[in-house]
């Protein structure tokens, strides 16, 4: 192995779980001669919780993440995307490790933390890359704030007690005005996030689409809808709203929203990579993650038709 091997490790060092797993990374890191990187913001966390790892890089700092050949991250999906926006821009792909709920990135979980990074340090994974957006805040006729986002971006009303008003667009033509608590754009990546938990479509991931769900809308015709990857979203605050709104950008970032802002939203040429150690197909991680009822189930064998 060698020194020149850069890898970040990301975790949650809210969790004591967490910590410790990246703790545990970064000794075994080391001990194959490849040298662990850490975020700023835990690097202390990190090196207090060890006791017998000291010096350890900072990204950014020691070494720029266009140095980076892989990132591993301990914890939930939250932990990855903070990963992803660590990463952003960088050829190093994302390996996840499970340390939350359904962890629907993550590649491992807990258990095989040890042969996980087995496997990261001899290069034994795939690389899928995910689409992302890109986002943009327009108020009369200027870009006022400019982003990304891997699940979903969401416009969303800022008072509690006020419906907000929107007009939606698909690609520059008006389709659709009503009255709701928000609108979420969402990759295949952000469909099984709070797009699905509003009820929007399980979009499969080799997908190149887009989708667009109203929240809570008071419209006959608030249905999810789904548009191919050279589309664009845009939904647009009217002056009429008595408050403002918000932009949420990955349930991280956000942007305050004046009326008649518009909010667009379209491919950004810039991917997520996952590093994936089990290739398969989505449909059994669906049923895994979400622990979905399949019991009875026969199988193709009994299809004389099935291929």
């Amino acid at each position: 192995m060698s020194a020149d091997r850069q890898f970040l490790v990301v975790s949650h060092t809210g969790r004591p779980d967490s910590l410790q797993a990246g703790v545990e990374v970064c000794r075994q890191l080391r001990a194959a001669g490849v040298n662990p990187v850490l975020a700023d913001q835990d690097a202390a966390d990190v090196i207090a919780a060890a006791g017998d790892l000291s010096a350890l890089d900072v990204l950014g700092a020691d070494v720029d993440a266009g140095r980076l050949e892989l990132a591993i991250v301990l914890g939930g999906d939250g932990t990855i995307l903070r990963a992803a926006e660590l990463t952003r821009g960088c050829a190093a792909p994302l390996l996840g490790v499970n340390l939350g709920h359904v962890g629907f990135l993550a590649e491992s979980e807990r258990d095989d933390l040890s042969a996980t990074i087995a496997r990261a340090l001899e290069r034994d994974y795939e690389v899928e890359e995910r689409m992302t957006l890109g986002v943009r805040v327009v108020v009369g006729g200027d870009v006022v704030y400019e982003s990304w986002a891997l699940n979903e971006a969401t416009v969303e009303k800022a008072s509690r007690e006020r419906m907000l008003e929107v007009v939606v667009e698909v690609d520059s033509r008006p389709l659709v005005s009503f009255g709701c608590d928000g609108v979420a754009m969402s990759t295949p990546t952000g469909s099984t996030a709070y797009s699905f938990s509003a009820g929007g479509p399980v979009v499969w991931p080799d997908v190149e689409a887009m989708t667009l769900v109203p929240l809570s809308a008071h419209s006959l015709f608030a249905r999810p809808i789904v548009v191919g990857p050279s589309s664009s979203f845009a939904v647009e605050l009217l002056q009429r709203n008595q408050g403002r709104g918000v932009l949420w950008l990955d349930g991280r970032r956000t942007h305050e929203l004046a009326p008649g802002s518009r909010v667009i939203t379209r491919r950004s040429s810039t991917p997520v990579r996952l590093a994936r150690l089990h290739v398969g197909p989505f449909t059994d991680r669906l049923v895994g993650k979400f622990e979905l009822p399949v019991h009875g189930w026969r199988g193709p064998a009994d299809d004389p038709t099935a291929t």
